[in-house]
């Protein structure tokens, strides 16, 4: 709906459908869906796989046929337990591509949503399963449990290293856990007490995931972020300009000072104590205390004043050191 309302935007809508089934990867949505893919990896998009099929969607049906011809494909067998049990993890992935123009020129942004079907976790004595359903349960539990470190590890401040390369899932997962976006788990837990021990096993690998904190941020061009932070500076030095113009300077801090009120204070303090001193004079005192207080009077006021000129000196070397950053940004 907001696609096809939106205005002077264009989208485009695309989606693939994959599986690891034994650590190899395949295209759900291709011809020969039984065919390995090679998992790739480069600067620009990160971790992709080689020849994956992918379609153009327009609306929500045609992404719910996308995911029903390519869950057809998906690998399953009979345990004791599951009689379609799933013998492999799933990623039916969406990208959306939205372009919009304006005064500075055309501008790209891209997001990604994966989602995934984890496989669950099998106990031999469980499910009775031999000769490939137990090859097949082993390879599930090793993704599994590589999938475990990565969480923790991304969950434990102290880790140095996140163990992406341990299976292929988590390589391919490697953005949507640790990189730039949000991560929710659904876990899927039986009532019956026969499988307590998998429902609290399950319950706590969850909650595992429930604590890694990521900060995502807006896929864009780098060139457009480089530009609109280039910008954001422009207009800040120009805010400092008006002000200064106006008798306001920025410290470090940001906080404003009035480049008068420094002036001025620093005359009322000179007067101030020059009233003191001629206060003290006509108290009644000899000639030579007098002379002696002229004389620290008089240091004083040079001290001041001196200080009064370091003052302004400073407010006028940052003000030139503003309109230096601004000439050198222009």
């Amino acid at each position: 709906e907001y696609v096809s309302s939106a205005q002077d935007q264009q989208f485009l809508v695309r989606a693939s459908y994959l599986e690891i089934y034994n650590e190899e990867i395949r295209d759900l949505l291709s011809k020969d869906p039984k065919n390995s893919l090679e998992l790739k990896e480069n600067i620009d998009s990160g971790v992709y796989v080689k020849d994956l099929t992918s379609f153009v969607v327009k609306n929500v049906a045609e992404i719910d046929h996308v995911m029903q011809a390519g869950k057809k494909n998906r690998s399953v067998g009979a345990t004791l337990m599951n009689a379609t049990s799933s013998r492999s993890h799933s990623i039916f992935t969406i990208v959306v591509e939205c372009g919009e123009s304006d005064d500075r020129g055309d501008h790209i942004r891209v997001g990604k949503l994966n989602l995934v079907d984890l496989a669950g976790s099998e106990r031999q004595s469980k499910t009775g399963a031999t000769g490939d359903r137990l090859k097949e349960a082993t390879k599930i539990n090793l993704s599994l449990t590589a999938l475990g470190n990565v969480i923790t590890a991304l969950v434990d401040a102290k880790s140095s290293h996140i163990p992406y390369r341990d299976s292929k899932l988590t390589r391919l997962l490697q953005n949507s856990l640790g990189g730039n976006a949000k991560t929710v788990m659904c876990a899927n837990c039986g009532p019956a007490d026969y499988n307590y021990d998998e429902t609290l096993s399950t319950l706590r690998y969850a909650n595992r995931a429930k604590n890694i904190k990521n900060k995502p941020k807006i896929n864009e061009d780098p060139k457009d972020a480089m530009l609109r932070e280039y910008q954001e500076q422009i207009k800040a030095l120009k805010e400092q300009l008006e002000a200064t113009q106006r008798g306001v300077m920025f410290d470090e801090t940001g906080k404003e000072v009035m480049v008068h009120n420094a002036k001025r204070e620093i005359v009322e303090k000179i007067v101030e104590r020059e009233v003191i001193k001629e206060v003290k004079v006509h108290v009644g005192i000899s000639d030579k205390e007098m002379e002696e207080i002229k004389r620290k009077a008089q240091e004083e006021k040079q001290l001041l004043m001196k200080q009064a000129q370091e003052d302004m000196k400073a407010l006028i070397d940052q003000q030139s050191h503003t309109a230096k950053e601004r000439a050198e940004l222009q």
